[in-house]
């Protein structure tokens, strides 16, 4: 078995660390002190602005996207250490490489699914980090971790003209608090009687200056506004009216979309949380040769280095288990890999917030404030145990999937 990186991948790594390091790490504490200036929190900090020219200047961009025409052509097991290396610092380095979700997603639905217009519209300025975009897909009145539940209803004009009215209402909808989100991709129900509810659902393009679409309010995460992200927004659609070329693919394909949509992202989430622990692991390192209780360093306690060596442990399986995923959606497809990416959702952001709540009670009260990064990744690292959906969702598939063998 041959556990290296290829060539091409290894050369990107070594420049991706070196990018960290010189520009992006140091960029952290520039950004948060921006942000304090800027009239609107949700308004990018001019240094992200920086690091994305520099990003680009050194072709570090759109390392996500396989296609080799729009992106990086990376398969998913060349893209996924690089990923792993952004999650160091995940409010930074994502949107420094045109990475950032959710837009690597709508990005990867308009090149597989899009229209040539919808491409030259609205997936050019994505790839050139020129707008943002979010996916509106949750809503507060269902349970939306079944996505048959939707109520947002797409339906045809009764005018004749071929228009799409849209009505629903949304929230958690990723990057929408964003001065630059222009496009959203909503995901509600044509057919919502229809047989198959599986084939209910569609998807539509929405500029966000379409009259009777309304921004409501910031949802937070933990206490957090995930500036960085562009935020999370609770939105109403309220007649909004798109014409016919905005629909995505077919009629009743959206469900089928947002399946094809979620695999690479679960991928790419799983391989952040494994930068973020590998943060975590530094500084429980760096905070335990440094102070020191009674009597002796923190690394001299038994307790601390068990979290730390159990930390290297988890973290070791997990990487092992996501490149195997990865491998296995570059070999056989999303479907033959199915039971590996609902493995790596369950098992990675579960075990990065165990690896996080150490740091955080190693770094005592600092653990928990705006001096240490730690809080807010774990906010991130916990939410990630809900979104693409919750841990029970996969479990409950998986071990169907196991049990089927036996029956």
């Amino acid at each position: 078995m041959d556990f290296a990186f290829d060539a091409r991948t290894e050369e990107l790594r070594a420049q991706l660390l070196t990018f960290m390091d010189e520009h992006v790490l140091p960029a952290e504490a520039t950004a948060q002190e921006q942000r304090a200036t800027l009239d609107s929190p949700w308004r990018t900090p001019p240094v992200v602005e920086e690091l994305k020219a520099e990003a680009r200047r050194q072709g570090l961009w759109n390392l996500f996207l396989p296609d080799a025409e729009l992106g990086a052509g990376l398969t998913n097991l060349q893209y996924a250490p690089l990923a792993e290396i952004t999650g160091h610092s995940p409010q930074l380095a994502p949107t420094a490489l045109n990475c950032a979700a959710p837009d690597t997603g709508n990005m990867e639905v308009l090149a597989q699914f899009g229209s040539a217009a919808q491409r030259t519209e609205w997936l050019a300025p994505l790839l050139a980090g020129e707008i943002r975009s979010a996916f509106a897909m949750t809503e507060p009145d269902v349970a939306s971790s079944d996505a048959t539940n939707i109520e947002t209803r797409i339906e045809k004009a009764t005018d004749g003209s071929g228009d799409y009215v849209i009505n629903g209402r949304k929230w958690y909808i990723s990057g929408a608090m964003h001065p630059d989100c222009r496009i959203f991709i909503v995901m509600g129900k044509t057919d919502p009687d229809g047989a198959d509810i599986r084939r209910q659902q569609s998807m539509v393009l929405v500029p966000r200056n379409t009259p009777g679409l309304t921004v409501k309010r910031a949802m937070q995460v933990y206490g957090y506004e995930d500036h960085y992200h562009g935020g999370h927004a609770e939105m109403v659609f309220e007649n909004v009216r798109v014409p016919a070329a905005h629909l995505i693919g077919e009629e009743g394909g959206g469900f089928a979309i947002a399946q094809a949509r979620l695999g690479p992202g679960r991928i790419h989430h799983c391989m952040r949380l494994i930068g973020m622990a590998e943060r975590a692991i530094e500084l429980m390192c760096r905070r335990a040769v440094s102070r020191e209780a009674f009597g002796k360093p923190l690394a001299g306690q038994g307790v601390v280095q068990e979290w730390i060596a159990d930390a290297r442990v988890a973290v070791e399986q997990l990487r092992l288990l996501v490149l195997k995923t990865a491998w296995l959606m570059d070999t056989v497809g999303n479907k033959g890999a199915h039971t590996e990416i609902q493995a790596i959702k369950i098992a990675t952001p579960r075990t990065v917030v165990d690896i996080l709540d150490k740091a955080v009670q190693l770094h005592g009260a600092g653990g928990v404030s705006q001096d240490f990064p730690l809080a807010e990744l774990w906010a991130g690292a916990r939410t990630l145990r809900l979104a693409d959906g919750p841990d029970e969702v996969h479990q409950r598939s998986l071990a169907r999937r196991e049990l089927k063998r036996y029956r």
